[in-house]
Formats: structure tokens, sequence, C-alpha cells
């Protein structure tokens, strides 16, 4: 069933090898067909996330059956639909979350992975919504089981995921640390709604931390850096505190104190949300619509966009990224 006519071909954006924004070039693709149980949408804007560049260095293990196409995050309009799909609509405005191909015209994507987008928020801001509200809902409210009243510390915290926890736990009544690398990027974080903003260049997070929390130290950490990180995060973590990893950029292994895990009974977890079965992923997705998406069209939580660029200009994305000046999400609009 499709709404307009499908054009037999589409631009994408592919890695024509590993290696740095250049290797990024726009080709020309087969438009996706779709199964039972998927949608196809006329993509408007893709989020970029720290696996695309992964990625696009050959550094990212795929799942079985992924496109070659990056992209983890996409919002437009739903163009066609399978078999057995009653939601979303033909012509309905989406955001969806990818197993890969957002960097392109068009995308197949599972019905159930699909989120309505409230009106008031915009299709870059959109497209910048689903990897990141998942990932932060399967992770600090899941997996970190955190719960309002408890202190919770945000590392990155102008990261996609940064600012976007921050927004969501504030919202849920929990207090927030984060720490950021530079004035700039601390004070944005106390604009997301930051209690306080730890310059971790300047200033020693765990000592800061203890001391906005009279020593008693913080329920729930949620760490994108590891490595060194992990002694002085189990040191900071209460009684019963939880240390839930989303990524290892500062490194895998580390020599740590494993008597505080057993000394406070403390939690040490972490995900990945992409290898994840669909139906998993259409869990969470519903998750974020009854949870988080009320709080979007309450202008209450919104994805902060700090740059946009067409498709054709991912190389420059992609290096405005890798830089780490950005605050917030970086989106490809096409069309």
């Amino acid at each position: 069933m499709t709404a307009t006519p499908i054009p037999a071909t589409m631009r994408a954006v592919v890695p024509r090898e590993p290696g740095g924004p250049e290797v990024l070039e726009v080709v020309e693709r087969p438009v996706p067909g779709i199964g039972p149980g998927e949608v196809l949408i006329r993509v408007a804007a893709a989020g970029l996330n720290g696996a695309d560049l992964k990625q696009r260095e050959g550094r990212y293990p795929m799942p079985p059956g992924t496109s070659d196409i990056p992209g983890l995050e996409c919002a437009g309009e739903v163009v066609a639909c399978g078999v057995g799909v009653e939601r979303p609509r033909l012509g309905e405005r989406v955001c969806a979350l990818l197993s890969g191909g957002g960097y392109a015209e068009y995308v197949a994507a599972p019905a159930v992975q699909c989120m309505s987008v409230p009106e008031a928020l915009d299709t870059a801001a959109a497209g910048g919504l689903p990897e990141t509200f998942c990932t932060v809902w399967a992770n600090l409210f899941e997996r970190g089981r955190l719960a309002p009243g408890e202190t919770a510390l945000i590392q990155g915290g102008t990261s996609g995921i940064g600012h976007t926890a921050i927004q969501l736990a504030k919202a849920h009544g929990v207090r927030v640390i984060a720490t950021a690398g530079t004035p700039e990027k601390c004070r944005a974080c106390e604009r997301f709604g930051a209690d306080l903003a730890i310059d971790y260049r300047r200033e020693d997070f765990k000592a800061r931390a203890l001391e906005l929390t009279g020593g008693e130290g913080v329920d729930v950490i949620l760490d994108i850096v590891a490595g060194p990180y992990i002694q002085p995060e189990l040191e900071l973590l209460r009684h019963e505190g939880r240390l839930v990893f989303l990524a290892l950029e500062l490194g895998r292994r580390v020599e740590a104190d494993f008597g505080l895990i057993h000394a406070k009974h403390l939690t040490v977890t972490g995900s990945r949300l992409r290898p994840r079965p669909v139906a998993e992923k259409g869990r969470l997705c519903r998750e974020v619509e009854r949870h988080a998406m009320p709080l979007v069209a309450a202008g209450r939580v919104r994805p902060h966009v700090h740059a946009t660029f067409p498709l054709t200009e991912a190389p420059a994305a992609h290096a405005l990224m890798e830089a780490s000046g950005h605050i917030g999400k970086i989106v490809l609009v096409v069309g």
C-alpha cells in the first residue's frame, strides 16, 4: 500500500572505504523494498551518532543483514506500508529507530520502531530523537532503575545522549550532576537542567560530586568513557548504587577495586541498542512514547540541534562531530 509514486532509485551516503570523513560519498541506490510489518519512510532528517563514525572507520561490528548505509535514526513521512501494518498510517509524520540506512532519501523500518512526532517538534529535532531517547530510557531508567528523589551523574552532558539524559532525569524528579569539557559546555548542561556541571578538565568530578551530596555520593552514573573513570565512579556511588556503561571510549580493561561492589551492594551494567531484536526495540519505542513523548509535546524535554547539514555535506557533519565542539545533536537534512 503506497501513498505517492515512489522512484526506483535514491541518493544515499556511504563510506567508499574505512577512513576519515572524506571517505563518505553520495551514491545512487535502489529504494529499499519492504516486507510484512515494515514501512517505507521518505527521510526528511537523520541524526548523527557515535556509531556512525565508528562504522565509517571500520571499527563497528555490523549486525548480520544491516545496511552499509549509516544512520540509526530518522524522521520523515510514511509513504508505503507492508502487510499487517496498522500503525503508523500512510502519510503520517514519524521518527524511527533504525539498524542502519538513515543517510538516504528513503529507508525501510519495522513499523513497531516508528513513533509519532509531536506537532510542536520540528523535523530536524525529530530526526535526532529516536536513538538517543531509546538509549537513555533503556539504560538510565530500566537498567539503572533511576527513581524520583535520587541523584544521577551524567558523564558527557552535552553529547546527544548526555543532554537527553539530563532533561529526562530532571523531568522525573532527579537531582542531576553532569560533566563537560569546557566552561561553555558546563553552562549548557545547566541550561538543560543540571543542578551542577563539572568541568572535568579543571576539576575532580568525584570530589565535586561528593561535595554537592554532602559526602553521600550518587545513586546512578551514566558513563560513556570507562577506562580510568571506573575506579573513581565506584568510589562515588553510594550504597545500592548503579554504574551503567553506554560506551568504552577510554578503554574496556582497567584495574579496579571490586571490593567496593561487594561492600556497597553496587550494580555494574551496560547495554547496546543496535543489536537488539525488533520486538525489543519496538517495546522501547512504546516506552519512549508513553513516558517521554508527552514531555516533548509539552516542551519540557526536546533534542537540542547544534547544526544541520544537507545530505551531500555528510563529510562536514562527521568532521564537526569528531572535533567534539558541538552541543546536542548534529542532523543531516534530506531533500
